[in-house]
């Protein structure tokens, strides 16, 4: 029940957090039947749904900022670790593309864009920056060079949508709806690019068939939200060992800063986890710092053993945390099974092992959002145990 060794216990806790909600959220018993909070916000707005991916990316961030300095320290040249972000993101698209494509294996209708193509592409652009940053500049121009990157991503992003004409429909504010859904440059960006991937690879789609919440343009401020993380780790490093306080302090200021401009900034552009708006990126990583604030002013540091009310208390998140993208792909694979296989009821009709289970043993009565959230919770609880058992022995495992 230890954090793991040269590990941040607030980092692993958090992520850990994180991906159990965003299990929680992804697999409820029954998608009509939601509480608000644990669904997106249909459009502009934001719930707490809305904070699980900009979180982890966030996190994303702040561990890469831990680990490539560690690896620097140790010796390794910028072609070294170059080759590491470009591999490691490389194996995290494709695990991507094989979740995407099987069980049943229909390439035509392959959907490229997702959670963990996000993740890569994040992984990559943020981690090849850093690098460029880190080798030709002292600590103070990499700090300057980041806040730079990540204000020209967001005012970049912001006059994109709003004052670049969208092609064949026109000026938003002007000659098509502001914010609309469809007719936006993201939206008709993603059309574009799997048109052409249709044509020269015979496969995309959307996630809502006009449009994708993970598309190309938004990764843009999803870039962002990650070197925001990165920027959050390096004022960890910084302060670790003379004024921890201080540093936990400066953290949570940054992070009532970034909520605060994220609020303001919504009244000329709206919050949006689909678009992923920059006032959405400042909104989230300024809650995201705060978490994380909280949580190493609780953890990091704190001499063992820990007090036993601590280490329950963190246990099930360290598990997690500690393995995050193993616990994604377990969730993944257990939700493809549970559709792809099928069962027989009573009267003959054949329904999917994960609606059978769903009807006999959590709605037997009726379904409800009570039956629907208890369904999600034993779900990730089953999703807990093959991490519990790598925690068990220590095995760390990264793609």
């Amino acid at each position: 029940m230890r954090p793991a060794p040269q590990r941040v216990a607030s980092v692993d806790v958090l992520r850990g957090l994180t991906v159990a909600l965003m299990i929680l959220v992804n697999d409820p018993g029954d998608w009509e039947h939601l509480f608000r909070q644990l669904d997106h916000a249909d459009w502009n707005g934001w719930t707490l749904t809305d904070l699980v991916f900009p979180t982890f990316l966030f996190l994303m961030g702040a561990s890469m900022a831990f680990s490539l300095r560690a690896r620097m320290a140790r010796g390794d040249c910028w072609k070294t670790l170059s080759g590491h972000v470009i591999v490691r993101s490389l194996k995290i698209f494709a695990l991507d593309i094989a979740l995407v494509y099987l069980p049943r294996m229909r390439w035509h209708s392959l959907r490229i864009y997702g959670v963990l193509t996000r993740i890569a592409l994040c992984y990559l652009l943020a981690g090849l920056l850093l690098l460029a940053l880190w080798r030709r500049r002292g600590r103070t121009a990499w700090v300057v060079g980041t806040v730079g990157t990540v204000a020209a991503l967001l005012l970049g992003y912001w006059v994109l949508l709003r004052w670049v004409p969208v092609p064949g429909a026109g000026l938003p504010g002007r000659d098509v709806p502001l914010w609309d859904k469809d007719i936006n440059l993201a939206s008709w960006l993603d059309r574009a690019s799997m048109a052409w991937t249709q044509r020269w690879l015979h496969t995309g789609r959307l996630f809502h068939a006009t449009r994708d919440p993970e598309g190309l343009l938004s990764t843009l401020s999803a870039v962002a939200t990650t070197l925001l993380g990165a920027l959050a780790g390096m004022w960890m490093q910084a302060e670790h060992r003379a004024r921890r306080l201080g540093m936990q302090a400066g953290l949570a200021a940054a992070g009532l800063a970034g909520v605060a401009l994220g609020e303001l900034w919504s009244l000329w552009l709206p919050v949006n986890k689909n678009l992923w708006t920059s006032s959405y990126v400042l909104l989230a990583a300024g809650l995201a710092a705060l978490a994380l604030a909280g949580l190493s002013c609780v953890l990091d540091g704190r001499p063992l053993p820990w007090p036993g009310w601590l280490r329950v208390a963190s246990w099930p998140w360290l598990v997690y945390g500690s393995n995050a993208i193993v616990a994604f792909t377990v969730s993944a694979v257990l939700v493809k099974g549970l559709l792809f296989f099928q069962v027989a009821d009573g009267d003959g009709d054949r329904n999917s092992v994960w609606a059978w289970i769903y009807e006999t043993v959590f709605a037997r009565g009726d379904s409800t959002k009570w039956t629907s959230l208890e369904f999600a919770l034993a779900f990730t609880v089953l999703c807990f145990l093959p991490n519990w058992w790598l925690w068990r022995r220590r095995w760390f495992l990264k793609i």
